[in-house]
């Protein structure tokens, strides 16, 4: 016994109309989502890198080398901004703060005693992302503190 089966013509095509912008989308959504990772990814290095580079060009610095101790805008245009690559330099912006001072340590009196204190210095990178595709845009921020030492 034999079994014919009708032919179905054009019933993929009517299938790939279903399923193809639904896969479409999702690779879509995929290959923005990673570029959000790496654009993430690109500010949390910006952030620790500004935070460690400041934190070994302080007042310690300054007095050996002769050479001006590190500002924000320093900390900004040296390191912030060279790793910067294929991001629009008017979204992103950095807050550089120390939380005394730019030297290595401050004293504290405990007990009677005199104890120093190692500084800290915490670098703040924002960048307004918005994506190369139709999704909204996403603020990515990475804050990183790093002690003082020269």
């Amino acid at each position: 016994m034999m079994f014919h089966r009708k032919r179905r013509r054009a019933a993929s095509l009517v299938e790939f109309a279903l399923v193809g912008p639904l896969v479409l989308l999702i690779v879509i959504g995929l290959i923005v989502g990673g570029m959000g990772v790496y654009r993430y990814q690109q500010v949390a290095t910006m952030a620790r890198e500004g935070s460690r580079w400041a934190s070994v060009h302080g007042a310690q610095y300054a007095r050996e080398t002769g050479k001006p101790a590190a500002t924000a805008d320093d900390v900004y245009n040296q390191e912030v901004v060279p790793r910067a690559a294929g991001m629009d330099a008017s979204k992103l912006s950095a807050n550089v703060t120390w939380n005394t001072d730019n030297n290595p340590y401050h004293t504290v009196v405990s007990n009677g005693q005199v104890v120093p204190v190692a500084n800290t210095v915490t670098v703040t990178v924002t960048y307004q992302w918005i994506p190369e595709a139709i999704f909204g845009g996403a603020t990515l921020t990475s804050t990183s503190t790093t002690t003082m030492a020269y």
